[in-house]
């Protein structure tokens, strides 16, 4: 149960700072919820992941709602496969992980300070 209280905590954190703050801003957001939850290191890490790369993802897609596709589709194509699904994966990825490894980082941080 903790593990999805924090991975909604970080989608939540994570949008209002990025919405506000420049994109590296989540790792804040990540990290505090990883310090605040208190799972280990791995659920932590996989909570952040989850939670950053789903949001990243979501907006990756409302975007390209939006725009009707015209950036997404031109930007596809430098990727070898030249499909926008794999750009959408890509994205989530490159979000998902530095939410990943902040999260872990608060987790371990609390596990340090309770000795």
């Amino acid at each position: 149960m903790n593990f999805l209280k924090q991975t909604l905590f970080t989608v939540a954190i994570c949008f209002i700072l990025q919405y506000f703050l420049p994109w590296w801003t989540l790792v804040i957001g990540a990290g505090i919820g990883g310090y605040m939850f208190g799972n280990g290191g791995g659920m932590s890490f996989l909570s952040g992941l989850l939670g950053v790369g789903l949001l990243w993802l979501a907006m990756a897609m409302l975007i390209d709602v939006q725009t009707q596709s015209i950036l997404t589709e031109k930007v596809a194509k430098i990727f070898p496969t030249k499909t926008p699904g794999l750009l959408f994966l890509v994205t989530a990825i490159i979000g998902g992980l530095p939410g990943g490894f902040a999260a872990m980082t608060g987790a371990m941080i609390k596990k340090a300070q309770q000795g």
